[in-house]
């Protein structure tokens, strides 16, 4: 404004704001100093970031609302902005589809499971690292929820979905039906020739309908709810032990409800858990136990012997 004049003999505010480019309204502005407690409300949607890592500016303007703050949420959002925060939520597509690739139908529909390695299904998402993202599939069993192999990758392509495949079935244990998404990955000549040289059925999930694959959907809700968002992951390596530890905990030591509170090793091994075994019964396998094996086959050689 050091060049505009408001007493210059010839030239009009009008005129000046025209050769200078300026709004008029610009000239009345006075700067408003921010509310007093702005530092302490940054603070507090800092706070609430950090607990909920999940939450938006809509939901964090609802809880501060609830703890008395008299706030709008236009207000949470520009703070949210200034600092830079983001939810933690699902943004990048794992699901990338081959027009080239054969398809198969959906064979899950009114299907019935009920025992262990009649239905398997897999998907692939990602994790989010210091510097990126890496990607995660996981196989599972439908019938006891129990993960039989995954891996972690920096690159997407279908040697890492293999490598997991290799793990799941390394001990020659295969599921009568394996259900994927219509990804390029699963839809591959060298994946779809891997199933079928260990005689399983393909089945796909149609299109945008994940709900077809929600098994797996619920285990990756899980592991980022209870692990992934909690924690934050440097390197590969860092996430691939710490999810690794948490799979093993999932499937030895977590009881899940749609499982009557069995875990998905017992449910997997038809092992009843101690709260259910009859009267009189006495525990001599906790020694078993303890060295269990990650992998489902291993745990049933382990069983057998």
């Amino acid at each position: 404004m050091r060049f505009f004049n408001k007493n210059h003999p010839r030239l009009s505010t009008v005129r000046q704001c025209s050769l200078l480019g300026l709004n008029r309204s610009g000239l009345y502005y006075q700067h408003r100093s921010p509310p007093p407690d702005t530092v302490t409300l940054m603070n507090e949607i800092r706070d609430l970031h950090e607990v909920y890592p999940m939450y938006g500016y809509r939901k964090v303007h609802v809880v501060l609302k609830r703890q008395g703050w008299p706030i709008n949420r236009k207000r949470v959002e520009r703070l949210w902005t200034e600092m830079g925060l983001c939810a933690l939520y699902a943004k990048k597509r794992t699901t990338i589809p081959n027009k080239q690739g054969r398809q198969y139908p959906y064979l899950l529909k009114d299907l019935v499971i009920a025992e262990p390695n009649q239905v398997w299904q897999t998907d692939i998402t990602y994790i989010k690292l210091a510097g990126g993202y890496v990607y995660l599939i996981a196989l599972i069993d439908v019938y006891s929820r129990y993960v039989m192999g995954w891996t972690l990758s920096n690159t997407m392509d279908t040697s890492f979905c293999l490598r997991a495949f290799d793990q799941a079935t390394e001990l020659g244990v295969y599921p009568e039906i394996l259900n994927t998404d219509q990804g390029s990955q699963f839809t591959s000549d060298d994946w779809l020739y891997a199933c079928v040289n260990c005689g399983i059925q393909i089945s796909m999930t149609g299109k945008g309908r994940c709900a077809d694959n929600i098994f797996v959907e619920r285990f990756w809700r899980t592991l980022k709810y209870e692990e992934v968002y909690l924690k934050s992951y440097d390197t590969l390596a860092d996430a691939r032990q710490a999810i690794g530890a948490f799979i093993d905990f999932y499937n030895q030591t977590r009881p899940h409800q749609s499982l009557s509170y069995q875990t998905p090793a017992e449910c997997y091994l038809g092992i009843k858990p101690p709260d259910a075994q009859p009267d009189g019964y006495v525990d001599n396998s906790l020694d078993l136990k303890i060295e269990l094996p990650t992998s489902p086959q291993a745990l049933t050689a382990a069983f057998a012997a």
